[in-house]
C-alpha cells in the first residue's frame, strides 16, 4: 500500500499547490507529506515539484505524472474502499464537483440526511461553475449543466432550468413594464460572462407561440457568476436574466419580480454525472440514488417547469 500512499501525497500536494493543505486533507503533518513526495521522487529518479518558500509548482515530469495517475488512482481507491466496506455499507471519500448556486441551495441541504444514513462516507466537495473532467480529475460525481458526456460517463437528469427575466421592485417604480423582449433595450441590466470562454452570454427568448427574440439591454455590470448577478439584481442595479433555480427563491420572497412572464430561454438539462463502469463504488451509487430520490420528492423538476 506504500506506493499508493506516496501517490496520494503527490496528488493532493499538486491539487493544493502546497504541503500544508494536502496534509490537512490527508490527516497527516506537512512534514510527513513532504517526506512522502520526496520518497516518490527518489523512487522515480525525477523531480516532481519546483519548491519555493511560497508555493509548489509542478515540473514537466510532475505534470505528466499527474495526468497519468489522477484517474487510475481514484479508481483504485474506490475499489479498495469497496472491498473494505463493512457489511456492504458505503464507505470512503466521495469527491463531488457541483455548481455554486445549485450546490449551495439545493444539494448541500441534502447532506445531513445522507450522512445520517451513510456515516461511513466522508465528503470532499468542490464548488465550481466550470465544466470538470469527471474521470480525468478523479471525481466520483458531478452536478451541473452542459457537461459533455465523455466516454465512460453517464448522466441522469434532475430538471430543466429556464432563464428568466427578473428585476427588483425598485427598478419598476414609475416605469411601464416591457411587453416584448425588444423593449428591454431601454433598460439597464446585468450581463453574464462565461467563466470558461470569457465571452458575454446572449440569450434567445421564446414564448409559447414559438416567437423568438434576443434579450438586449444596456449593461451596467458584468459578472461570471449567477449568484452575484442575483444579488446585484436584488440591489436594484438592473434587469438580470437568471437561471430558474437561482431566481425561484427570490421571486417567491418578493425580492425580485419576473418581467416578460410569457418568455424564457432554454439552457439544457441540469444533471448528475458519474462513471458508467459496472463496478460503481457503493458510496457513489448511494449518493446518486439519494440525490435523485430527494429531488424527486421535492418535485424539483416540476417546480422548474412551472416557473
Amino acid at each position: 500500500m506504500e506506493p499508493l500512499n506516496l501517490l496520494e501525497s503527490f496528488l493532493q500536494s499538486a491539487e493544493c499547490a502546497g504541503f500544508s493543505e494536502a496534509a490537512r486533507r490527508l490527516g497527516l503533518t506537512p512534514a510527513a507529506v513532504s517526506k512522502n513526495v520526496a520518497r516518490l521522487e527518489a523512487r522515480l529518479g525525477v523531480r516532481l515539484f519546483q519548491r519555493s518558500t511560497r508555493r509548489l509548482a509542478l515540473t514537466e515530469a510532475g505534470e505528466r505524472l499527474l495526468q497519468q495517475v489522477r484517474g487510475p488512482l481514484a479508481e483504485l481507491q474506490g475499489a479498495i474502499a469497496g472491498a473494505a466496506q463493512d457489511a456492504g455499507e458505503p464507505a470512503g471519500t466521495l469527491k463531488v464537483a457541483v455548481a455554486h448556486g445549485v450546490g449551495r441551495m439545493y444539494i448541500l441541504p441534502l447532506l445531513t440526511g445522507f450522512l445520517q444514513r451513510y456515516p461511513g462516507v466522508q465528503h470532499d466537495w468542490r464548488f465550481d461553475n466550470r465544466t470538470v473532467d469527471l474521470i480525468g480529475e478523479g471525481y466520483d460525481v458531478a452536478i451541473g449543466g452542459g457537461i459533455e458526456l465523455a466516454p465512460g460517463v453517464v448522466a441522469r437528469e434532475l430538471g430543466r432550468p429556464r432563464i428568466l427575466v427578473t428585476a427588483a421592485p425598485a427598478c419598476l417604480v414609475g416605469r411601464q413594464l416591457p411587453r416584448h423582449p425588444s423593449e428591454l433595450a431601454a433598460w439597464e441590466g446585468i450581463a453574464r460572462r462565461s467563466a470558461e470562454t470569457g465571452r458575454l452570454r446572449e440569450y434567445l427568448l421564446r414564448n409559447a407561440a414559438g416567437e423568438e427574440a434576443v434579450a438586449e439591454f444596456r449593461a451596467v455590470a458584468t459578472f461570471d457568476d449567477p449568484e452575484a448577478m442575483a444579488q446585484a439584481a436584488c440591489m436594484g442595479l438592473g434587469v438580470a436574466l437568471l437561471p430558474g433555480p437561482h431566481a425561484a427563491p427570490l421571486l417567491e420572497s418578493g425580492q425580485l419580480v419576473r418581467l416578460l412572464p410569457d418568455w424564457h430561454a432554454e439552457v439544457g438539462a441540469l444533471s448528475i454525472y458519474y462513471s458508467s463502469k459496472k463496478l460503481l463504488p457503493a458510496k457513489t451509487r448511494a449518493f446518486v440514488d439519494y440525490v435523485i430520490a430527494q429531488m424527486r420528492a421535492d418535485d424539483f423538476a416540476g417546480r422548474l417547469d412551472r416557473l
